[in-house]
């Protein structure tokens, strides 16, 4: 069983801001991200956490992320927003725009965001869950750089590009759908290997698209679509949303997430925000209620965001309990 030590929501935030300050990165662009760092913890996904900071240590000091940008906000059209991340960290520039869309979906009934040269945004259900907590019905977009050959294909052309929904509730949002194109996560293949443990088959295939349970295998073949054709078409939606549509790179041109290997990915997000009530003539409410009954009333069955919701919970009354390894790799970064 690996070492881990538990921490804290505020400790976690707080290390990986100092990690990220250290590296490089300013206060403005170093605590959106420490924020984030601390929720996905919180919310059990380890691979986007506490484990991601040492690999934006690194970018910051080859220059894949300029720890310095400052992200541009326009407003081309009445509901429409772009946000130029400037090659700094996205959830900097997600912040900049998320204090203008909020308040112009509420004005218009709905209201659009691009975010263009930009980086990982981390956990997209993170963000969408912030504008279902606004009240709003959020749906999300980012690319990312090809990991996923096309049905028929085994070269990479699309990322594993997740795409998510957050849906507002009477007491918070009430639904969390937050989904890569890919079976799981790159991060989860990256963290198995940085861990030298093998991946369950199914999960990436070896250069020729044939299945492995070698993770390092995986890292230099392809992540394996969920559904088949379907996770391409998935794939090939969000990079239309995050990355054509937002005048961000295409994942075939991006480089790598991971390694220093290239200059700034360039990668990009959409965002979508709507006034639930407007759109349905106050009905949404109801019908949510009765859509979310209808598997309540299951025994067993839950609905996408339980889990994260409960491990939220958890994490807020008792902490996180953190790989020891983890721990000791950001150590270095702070000396």
């Amino acid at each position: 069983m690996p070492e881990t030590k538990t921490l804290t929501l505020a400790q976690i935030e707080d290390l990986a801001f100092r990690a990220l300050t250290a590296a490089g990165a300013t206060e403005a662009q170093a605590r959106p991200l420490a924020r984030a760092t601390a929720a996905t913890e919180a919310d059990g996904v380890a691979s986007h956490g506490l484990a991601y900071i040492p690999i934006y240590a690194e970018h910051l000091v080859c220059g894949k992320v300029d720890g310095a940008a400052v992200p541009v906000l326009d407003h081309p059209k009445p509901a429409l927003l772009r946000v130029d991340a400037a090659t700094g960290f996205a959830h900097t520039a997600i912040d900049l725009g998320f204090a203008a869309l909020i308040p112009l979906a509420r004005e218009q009934g709905v209201a659009a965001m691009t975010v263009c040269n930009s980086y990982n945004c981390g956990v997209l259900g993170y963000h969408t869950l912030r504008l279902a907590a606004a009240g709003l019905l959020g749906l999300g977009f980012t690319n990312a750089p090809a990991s996923i050959a096309p049905s028929g294909g085994a070269r990479p052309v699309v990322g594993t590009n997740p795409v998510s929904l957050a849906v507002p509730g009477p007491d918070g949002p009430s639904i969390l759908i937050d989904q890569s194109a890919s079976t799981i996560a790159k991060s989860e293949v990256m963290k198995h290997a940085r861990e030298n443990r093998p991946i369950p088959e199914g999960w990436a295939l070896d250069p020729d698209g044939q299945p492995t349970t070698d993770p390092a295998v995986g890292l230099t073949g392809s992540m394996a679509p969920s559904g088949g054709y379907k996770g391409v078409g998935i794939a090939l939606i969000t990079e239309v949303m995050a990355a054509a549509l937002a005048g961000a790179t295409l994942g075939i041109d991006a480089s790598p997430f991971s390694g220093p290997i290239g200059g700034p990915p360039r990668t990009g997000q959409f965002f979508l925000a709507v006034d639930p009530d407007a759109a349905s003539g106050g009905g949404f409410a109801a019908r949510i209620a009765d859509l979310v009954s209808a598997v309540r009333a299951q025994d067993g069955a839950h609905l996408p965001g339980d889990g994260r919701a409960s491990a939220r919970a958890r994490a807020a009354k008792h902490g996180v309990a953190v790989s020891q390894a983890t721990l000791d790799r950001i150590a270095a970064i702070l000396g």
